[in-house]
């Protein structure tokens, strides 16, 4: 993947995520600048996930712990075994936000 097709990726990964965050129904705050996207719970907690080009990766920080996720078989799968991006993302969440956080792909139920 060339750098110009990572951040085309990224964007649209980005704005999928912001779009399942407003529809999972928990109250998590999003704001964006760039291909950095901060996740922002009630007490003040965040995740943030953001394109890393050089390495062609999606980086996610949160309070249990940072997760790279690479593009492979047609899904963003983190490096070391943490499963599918929005999966993870769902996981994360639900633990900052202490309620069920469903963060669904694009085209998933």
């Amino acid at each position: 993947m060339t750098e110009p097709e990572f951040l085309a990726a990224c964007d649209q990964v980005l704005s999928a995520i912001e779009d399942a965050v407003d529809r999972c129904g928990v109250d998590i705050e999003s704001s964006r600048s760039g291909n950095v996207l901060e996740l922002e719970f009630d007490d003040g907690s965040k995740i943030i996930v953001n394109g890393n080009a050089p390495v062609r990766e999606i980086w996610v920080a949160a309070r249990s712990g940072a997760f790279h996720c690479r593009f492979e078989a047609g899904a963003w799968v983190d490096t070391r075994g943490a499963g599918e991006l929005f999966a993870l993302l769902s996981e994360l969440s639900s633990r900052q936000a202490g309620v069920p956080a469903r963060i669904v792909a694009p085209g998933r139920a």
